[in-house]
């Protein structure tokens, strides 16, 4: 994109959004924001739920919280193991524990507003410059810059910015602070979002449908499916454990609910040793004949892989949750697999 280009790109992207904005749970559309204000408490719960995580996972999610708690106050007043369990299987768990936070100090000390600027959004629990950027443009039309990946790899198009990833972040966030406009600032922001997501995607970018393919660099020089470029990640190392799976003759599951601090902080999950780089030494929560299943459980985490292997017994004891109160579905997704390995062998 040539200096002086911002606007006139700005608005063919605002006039494409008109036309095809994508429909969202928590979204006020272009047509119905000239007379309806976009929900801030449905903006920074969306946002925070999409944070690694696709549209298509989050939308059900989105449904049932707004549903259980309608406003952030009700949220609020939740019992953390409600809001844990309704986000068991979104992943990256602190974010239902800093949820829970930021809900009580805006129900408590700011009487249940956010606040409208960017700047005073992230002195709030768990909110990072994204996020309060997003709410601020979204929610309250602040001209702030709002860069997520769909909007970085429109930026780095735009521009043709060769310096990878992520090395290239404060010059993609500069320049999309150019295009961002003093009016519709909110749709703008959303404009980009879904330009990235549906057009300038990251593999096979469908440039003859693009709103901006006249002003993007990377086009004319034929190199767009190449940006932006990346840095070469780090493999990602294994870590070894045990899970232990308890039933007794009623059918109830011994389970244990994770610190508060750390991977899975504060989830229901069965017991088991800490993850290693090698296979641990035993260590069983009681005494009972414990059987190795055959089939390991393995799953991936942002910074690891992790295969567990899954010992199962028949036992008695105090502590197991009665079979009518323990549902699958509100355990992580790693807990998830270690219980559907473990009924191979009941």
């Amino acid at each position: 994109m040539r200096d002086g280009d911002e606007t006139t790109a700005g608005a063919a992207l605002l006039a494409w959004y008109d036309r095809s904005a994508r429909v969202m749970p928590w979204r006020v559309g272009p047509e119905a924001r000239a007379t309806e204000r976009p929900d801030p408490y449905h903006v920074w719960l969306s946002e925070v739920m999409l944070q690694q995580t696709t549209v298509a996972a989050v939308r059900d999610y989105f449904r049932r919280f707004t549903e259980r708690w309608p406003t952030v106050t009700d949220l609020a007043a939740a019992e953390d193991a409600d809001v844990m369990a309704e986000w068991a299987g979104l992943g990256y768990y602190a974010r239902a524990r800093n949820l829970l936070k930021c809900a009580r100090v805006v129900a408590g000390a700011r009487g249940g507003k956010f606040p409208e600027a960017a700047a005073e959004l992230q002195k709030l629990p768990g909110i990072g410059p994204y996020t309060a950027a997003a709410v601020a443009a979204i929610a309250f039309d602040e001209p702030a810059v709002v860069v997520d990946g769909n909007v970085e790899r429109v930026v780095a198009r735009l521009w043709a910015v060769q310096t990878p990833m992520p090395i290239a972040k404060p010059e993609l966030v500069e320049k999309a602070g150019r295009i961002t406009p003093q009016a519709r600032p909110g749709d703008h922001a959303q404009a980009m979002m879904d330009l990235g997501a549906t057009i300038c995607t990251p593999r096979n970018p469908v440039c003859a449908l693009c709103p901006v393919n006249a002003f993007c660099a990377a086009k004319a020089q034929g190199i767009a499916a190449e940006l932006p470029r990346k840095a070469p990640k780090a493999e990602k190392p294994t870590r070894f454990g045990l899970a232990y799976v308890a039933v007794n003759a009623a059918g109830g599951v011994l389970l244990e609910r994770r610190p508060e601090k750390g991977l899975l902080g504060g989830m229901l999950g069965f017991p088991g040793t800490e993850w290693g780089a090698d296979t641990p030494e035993p260590r069983p929560p009681l005494v009972a004949d414990w059987v190795e299943l055959p089939h390991e459980v393995r799953h991936t985490f942002t910074h690891f892989h992790l295969r567990l292997k899954v010992m199962l017994a028949r036992a008695e004891g105090e502590g197991f949750t009665p079979r009518e109160a323990f549902a699958p579905a509100d355990l992580p997704t790693v807990m998830r697999k270690v219980w559907d390995a473990a009924q191979a062998g009941l």
